[in-house]
């Protein structure tokens, strides 16, 4: 199999899984298939993760990381962490390089933190960061729901 056709094959799986959490972004994650729960525990051993308190102090000193929120627009415009900037999933490869600064070189090595609703679509979008050459890349495994009742920060 020639290498593009292995790559669309690859972005097409990637994108069919990505639409499935996409589209039900409030599911827990006991809901999904196993096979999905399974996808992603192997997908979160390939990259960095952090929890709701590592990423508290992240936000409290984000030393010029890029703190990104892949969820929907809608979803962020009902109410967001504030500080994130929003690339939903589904586009993120194709606007990432924009918000970097390109067509001025891009800076593959800047620390980006990558936050969802529940952790499933930061982990693929951070696994997918990854693969395109970003290197210092961390998913961010929290609950939007449970931060914001934490007192966490939170804006509407």
């Amino acid at each position: 199999m020639s290498g593009i056709m292995s790559r669309m094959l690859r972005c097409l799986a990637i994108a069919l899984v990505g639409v499935f959490v996409i589209s039900a972004p409030a599911m827990a994650a006991e809901n999904w298939p196993d096979s999905l729960n399974t996808y992603l525990a192997k997908v979160r051993k390939t990259v960095d993760t952090t929890d709701s308190k590592g990423f508290l102090a992240v936000l409290k000193n984000p030393n010029g990381a890029l703190l990104l929120d892949v969820r929907e627009a809608d979803e962020y415009k009902a109410g967001h962490i504030p500080g994130t900037v929003n690339i939903p999933r589904g586009v993120l490869e194709f606007r990432i390089y924009k918000q970097l600064g390109y067509p001025k070189t891009v800076d593959t090595k800047q620390k980006i933190y990558v936050h969802c609703a529940t952790g499933g679509r930061a982990t693929l979008a951070t696994k997918e960061l990854k693969d395109i050459g970003f290197t210092n890349v961390t998913a961010v495994l929290i609950n939007v729901q449970d931060w914001e009742k934490a007192g966490n920060p939170w804006e509407k």
